[in-house]
């Protein structure tokens, strides 16, 4: 079953008859303050999260079955560590607002590690998001990265990546949903 929860003005996310049922969700710049009951819905394949509340990405931690998952405007968030709990991920997106990417501010993460760790990872895009040496270098451990494309990474670490990695510049596949 797939759920869309468009710019819901509810500070509190909304309760499902059957979250197991649950396999694809959009949430898209609702005023949730939290999205702790994702936790609820471990049977998701694939979600699209537009202003992420959380300060972590802890909520996301429990979707073993996550194989699509694109975050758009992660302000709060400064640790992707949860994320490579996502096992069966295979296309991961996490971008800043396009106004940010205008004015070149950016989400400053911890590290890139935690990325290297996804064993199914084929397809990455990192707009507007980076560590703060601004390097590729974590993600040279991903098994199966086929592309990646990022955006506010200095060229040469760009082109330096190219250099010792498989991955194309194609755009991720689009939601299924």
């Amino acid at each position: 079953m797939h759920i869309e929860l468009l710019r819901d003005a509810s500070r509190d996310f909304p309760a499902l008859d059957a979250p197991s049922e649950v396999t694809s969700l959009r949430v898209w710049h609702c005023k949730y303050r939290t999205l702790a009951d994702l936790a609820r819905m471990p049977n998701v394949e694939g979600l699209v999260v537009a202003t992420y509340p959380d300060t972590t990405l802890e909520p996301l931690r429990h979707l073993r079955s996550l194989r699509y998952l694109s975050l758009l405007h992660i302000p709060k968030v400064s640790a992707l560590d949860p994320l490579a709990e996502l096992v069966s991920v295979q296309v991961l997106s996490i971008s800043t607002l396009p106004s940010w990417d205008a004015s070149g501010r950016v989400t400053e993460v911890e590290s890139l590690r935690p990325l290297a760790k996804l064993p199914q990872m084929r397809h990455l895009e990192l707009f507007g998001v980076r560590p703060p040496d601004q390097s590729l270098r974590d993600l040279e451990a991903c098994p199966s990265l086929e592309t990646l494309r990022v955006s506010k990474y200095p060229d040469p670490e760009v082109e330096r990546f190219r250099r010792v990695s498989a991955a194309t510049n194609d755009p991720a596949p689009e939601p299924w949903f």
